[in-house]
């Protein structure tokens, strides 16, 4: 079963099933170019690995994270402490190791990282490690002759800097080719939209495959088997916005499934 949305599902936004998405659509991405690529190019699978503590983690969204804190009564400003006899459970902040796949396309013969693909998360997307990590990879990318493609499916949060402007979109895809810098492609889409496809930047002369992110997306989407793990009866999470809602409402009841 194919997603019922025309681009992005919002409901694969959701923190408890993103890690998951991201995993598979990074796999998937990766499994469309090799056929394309190889024996020229290859598409690797790399991993970025840091850690924050839980209070990071609440504020992301990321689930089984919690903390409680209990407060003492007080009377004419005076708190007393009552003395108790056994102890009260309390849970801690502790610290999370957080793990990030993103795909790199090397040149076979040198090992040469050619293009950098990302999909970014909501850690990327909150003031914290997470962003920041992210942001000195893709300054380091930027700053060098690797072609950057970042594909930011996720409403929430912060989007990533560009120097000429604020673009307001739900969506977006950029593609920087390191020998147009300082400027680069950007693909602002939104909810109703369909996911714009884009060629894979790679060394002049190579012809560039041709990514098709929403066909990928319908495929993680029926392989994975979401339309059994997701309640189209509940608003998505983050909320749509206002101007939004009644149309995600009357697509899903002409789809049958609201």
């Amino acid at each position: 079963m194919l997603s019922p949305f025309p681009g992005m599902n919002p409901y694969l936004e959701n923190p408890e099933l993103w890690p998951e998405v991201h995993s598979r659509l990074i796999v998937a991405i990766a499994d469309d170019l090799n056929p394309q690529l190889i024996p020229r190019y290859r598409a690797a699978i790399d991993r970025r690995v840091y850690a924050i503590d839980g209070s990071e983690a609440l504020l992301i969204g990321i689930p089984d994270v919690t903390v409680e804190r209990r407060t003492a009564e007080s009377k004419r400003d005076v708190a007393v402490m009552t003395p108790v006899s056994s102890p009260v459970q309390v849970q801690l902040p502790m610290p999370m190791e957080i793990r990030e796949s993103y795909l790199q396309i090397r040149e076979t013969a040198t090992g040469e990282v050619v293009t950098a693909i990302e999909i970014l998360s909501p850690t990327n997307k909150r003031t914290g490690k997470g962003r920041d990590a992210y942001k000195a990879k893709r300054i380091d990318v930027l700053s060098s002759r690797t072609h950057l493609v970042e594909i930011d499916l996720l409403r929430g949060g912060k989007p990533m800097t560009i120097s000429s402007g604020d673009i307001e979109s739900d969506y977006r895809i950029l593609v920087s080719r390191s020998q147009q810098r300082p400027q680069a492609d950007l693909y602002a889409f939104n909810l109703a939209d369909r996911i714009p496809t884009f060629a894979l930047p790679l060394k002049a002369g190579d012809q560039e495959p041709t990514i098709d992110l929403h066909d990928l997306l319908d495929q993680v989407y029926d392989r994975a088997g979401y339309e059994i793990v997701i309640n189209y009866a509940q608003s998505p999470v983050p909320p749509i916005a206002s101007e939004n809602s009644s149309w995600t409402a009357s697509l899903l009841r002409e789809k049958e499934i609201r």
